[in-house]
């Protein structure tokens, strides 16, 4: 999707643009930011089923002390009930952004230093009821700049298409049908690459500066209606790239150990439509207990700046079931999400058609991939991916940290994933493979609010992530 300040000209002024666009839009997140701290209106404070105003917040509304959430009565034409979430009336603080910290807003400051990035600061904010829409709307906001010019301003929204009151208090959300917006200006220092194929060696690491500008739409919906089992996704993003020499200490820079591929992606600017479908029976998206999912996914670009076509195809599934619980005795049926142990099972083959850049290619390693690993370490034009994990709570009814702040419950995780890469889909079965595995802690303050931290280790050594959600 096109954005203005994008320039398809010489590198030098692609550059200046989009500096000048990453302070167009840190000025915009500032002003953004503002008006989530601004006093909200009277009639945005909360009316009680007799029609008067309660200005005092109770946070246990819907809830009992224990932090149990007994099980509301649904609307009788409330369609696959099973698939709604139901958030009490203690969850649905009143307030602005600041009033409502911890309970449905989330503010974390950073102060960090790094040799190859400098002295850096910034801050993560996310409003789970943006706008004060009863948990209908989201909005994320992330700033950094480093004193070396690593810098990241970025605004992730989210809008839930179904959503009802109870009569006796809070809300229910369909979780599955959504409309997306994201953009961003990010200017990242250490970008590696260790070149193409399953057998690259460690000693191949090499870094670069990647400096992106980015925006873009999607939308999720369940069909034939809210809560079905099929749910087709439609995107539309652009995005522009200027590459430049990384800060890596002690490895060299990708334009000299890479430099064809290297040039061919520089200074690239493209339109990425998404398509996909699956079919998917699980009872949650965020958090599930049960059921299964498979499905497919096309990441085109319709258009790019060298006048190149290409496309990354996806198949994906994964299955997720109870176990008996380790620590707790499982709750009941009464409960609105109770603790429950799970183990789940995941896997996901890309391919790429066409010609891409080498950052847009398959990779594993990071996040959610290869978790062992440094993010990027294998990358080619074909890749399959693996994961078993074991998902358990030892502190399952959480705890109280102030009158209005509790956490819901606290869990591990172990962990163990396969997977490589290679030049096509037949080259993948001849292969080296790779593997994984690790612990992770989970932090969980609702269904759709889980924070994660995975320790993964590799026959490369250790990889510590800290990441919003579960990898798959």
């Amino acid at each position: 999707m096109p954005v203005s300040g994008w320039h398809t000209g010489p590198p030098g002024g692609t550059r200046i643009g989009g500096r000048l666009l990453g302070l167009t839009l840190g000025l915009s997140l500032a002003t953004v930011l503002a008006g989530l701290v601004a006093p909200a209106p009277a009639s945005a404070q909360r009316v009680d089923r007799d029609r008067e105003i309660r200005p005092l917040y109770d946070p246990l509304l819907g809830m009992e002390e224990s932090g149990r959430i007994p099980r509301a009565k649904l609307p009788e034409d409330l369609p696959e009930p099973a698939r709604w979430r139901y958030l009490p009336e203690g969850r649905i603080m009143p307030g602005n952004i600041f009033q409502r910290l911890f309970v449905s807003s989330f503010v974390s400051p950073q102060i960090f230093f790094r040799e190859d990035v400098g002295l850096g600061g910034g801050i993560a904010i996310t409003d789970i009821d943006f706008r004060e829409q009863r948990r209908r709307e989201f909005l994320g906001a992330f700033l950094t700049h480093t004193t070396e010019g690593q810098e990241r301003y970025r605004l992730v929204w989210r809008r839930w298409l179904h959503h009802q009151e109870i009569p006796e208090g809070g809300v229910v959300v369909e979780e599955r049908s959504f409309l997306a917006a994201s953009g961003g200006y990010q200017r990242t220092l250490t970008r590696r690459f260790f070149g193409l194929g399953p057998d690259t060696r460690e000693r191949a690491e090499s870094s670069f500066t990647d400096e992106v500008v980015d925006a873009g739409l999607r939308g999720d919906l369940a069909l034939p209606g809210p809560g079905g089992d099929w749910i087709a996704t439609l995107g539309l993003r652009g995005e522009h790239h200027n590459l430049a020499g990384g800060r890596v200490s002690g490895v060299p820079s990708t334009d000299r150990a890479f430099p064809v591929l290297f040039q061919d992606a520089d200074g690239r600017s493209a339109t990425y439509l998404t398509a996909g479908l699956r079919y998917d029976t699980r009872d949650s998206q965020h958090q599930p207990y049960s059921g299964w999912r498979v499905g497919l996914v096309a990441d085109a670009t319709p258009w790019q700046s060298d006048g190149s076509l290409g496309a990354v195809l996806t198949g994906y599934g994964s299955v997720v079931f109870r176990v008996p619980p380790l620590f707790h005795s499982g709750g009941d049926s009464r409960e609105e999400n109770p603790p429950t142990d799970t183990i789940a099972l995941g896997f996901q083959v890309d391919t790429t058609v066409g010609d891409l850049p080498f950052y847009d290619l398959p990779s594993l390693g990071g996040v959610s991939t290869l978790r062992g690993y440094i993010a990027n370490r294998f990358t080619d034009d074909s890749s399959w991916h693996a994961v078993a994990e074991y998902r358990f709570w030892v502190i399952p009814r959480g705890f109280r940290v102030t009158r209005t702040i509790r956490v819901e419950r606290v869990g591990l995780a172990l962990f163990g994933e396969l997977g490589t890469v290679a030049p096509s889909l037949g080259d993948l079965p001849k292969a080296r493979v790779h593997a994984s595995y690790g612990v992770g802690l989970r932090i969980s303050l609702e269904r759709v609010a889980v924070f994660r931290t995975d320790l993964g280790f590799s026959d490369e050594g250790t990889n510590l992530t800290v990441a919003f959600g579960l990898s798959f």
